[in-house]
């Protein structure tokens, strides 16, 4: 089976069924999914699919009925991330970097059920989680994403700075947390730089977004366009945002950030775009919050971002709280 699910913005679902034409680049028209991986390095990111199904909010995905599966799962050692942490936390300390995000994953084997079977929460419609999936044979992810990293229509590019967690319970004192507020500044300010010199920016103000046991920040940003630029160009542009990527982001930090990924396990898909051009109009999705499988093995991956403040123990607790927001949105 090869099957691409992209979340529509009216809380249905866009499928595309393989076998997929593999493109260079966007088509001219129709509809084609973008997929790529976390260091962009795939030449061929576009993919038309042979048929399309719109599945509208509630209704159940009949190609992916399978049960839920259970899963035996095993949770990551600390140490590998105390040393990684450890690195990171010197090389804000040398000037080098001011912030980076290392991943950690946590592993588990199928034992009854069918991973497929994680679709059917897809088509629940839980805004502001935006479903997303790609599945090929006996591998595949899915994710419910929070993070738009832009959508572009008509000259008009709308982009967002998510950065910044705490648990609901807290979410008084996470309003006016200086280490969170700064974290999400980062992004949000660096976004505004890169996007200024594409046209004309409007930010909107800070808010906080409500995940059910999560609550972030978010910035909405808004840019016409002041003159045409490739689609490719722009995610090239935008990916990562210092919300899963480094600051500030060099050919040096990002091999560096790749590296730490690979230490801990991280699969390429993580963090990575995931889009959908549809007549003209393309969006692009962060893809976290995902559950990725191979066979019998299916993983969690969470990501945290580490600035001067970050503390290990918080970073960690960060990280486990993030896993188990997915896994509970799963129902596994």
């Amino acid at each position: 089976m090869n099957l691409a699910v992209f979340g529509a913005s009216d809380g249905g679902l866009l499928v595309g069924k393989g076998p997929f034409e593999v493109l260079a680049s966007p088509p001219e028209g129709g509809v084609a999914f973008y997929r790529n991986d976390f260091a962009l390095s795939s030449p061929t990111p576009w993919f038309v699919p042979s048929e399309v199904e719109k599945i509208e909010k509630g209704s159940s995905l009949e190609a992916l009925n399978n049960e839920l599966p259970e899963i035996a799962w095993e949770e990551p050692e600390v140490e590998p991330f105390a040393g990684v942490f450890a690195e990171a936390s010197e090389a804000i300390r040398s000037g080098s970097i001011e912030k980076s995000v290392p991943v950690v994953t946590a592993r588990g084997s199928l034992i009854s059920g069918s991973c497929e079977g994680l679709c059917q929460v897809l088509s629940a419609g839980r805004p502001p989680l935006r479903p997303y999936a790609w599945i090929d044979g006996v591998e595949g992810v899915a994710g419910l994403s929070p993070e738009l990293l832009f959508q572009f229509e008509g000259g008009v590019l709308h982009a967002m700075a998510l950065a910044g967690t705490a648990r609901r319970e807290e979410r008084e004192a996470f309003g006016v947390d200086e280490k969170e507020i700064r974290e999400h500044e980062f992004v949000a300010q660096t976004l505004l730089a890169k996007l200024s010199d594409l046209g004309t920016t409007r930010r909107h103000p800070r808010e906080i977004m409500d995940l059910g046991p999560l609550v972030h920040f978010h910035s909405g940003i808004d840019v016409e366009l002041e003159e045409e630029v490739p689609l490719d160009r722009l995610v090239s542009l935008l990916h990562p945002t210092p919300a899963l990527g480094p600051l500030p982001r060099t050919v040096e930090t990002m091999r560096q950030l790749v590296d730490w990924r690979q230490q801990l396990g991280c699969p390429v898909w993580f963090g990575a775009p995931f889009g959908l051009y549809n007549e003209g109009v393309f969006e692009v999705l962060v893809a976290i919050r995902m559950i990725r499988w191979q066979g019998q093995e299916v993983v969690v991956p969470s990501g945290c971002g580490v600035i001067e403040e970050s503390r290990l123990v918080s970073e960690w607790r960060e990280l486990r709280l993030k896993r188990e927001s997915v896994r509970s949105a799963f129902g596994i």
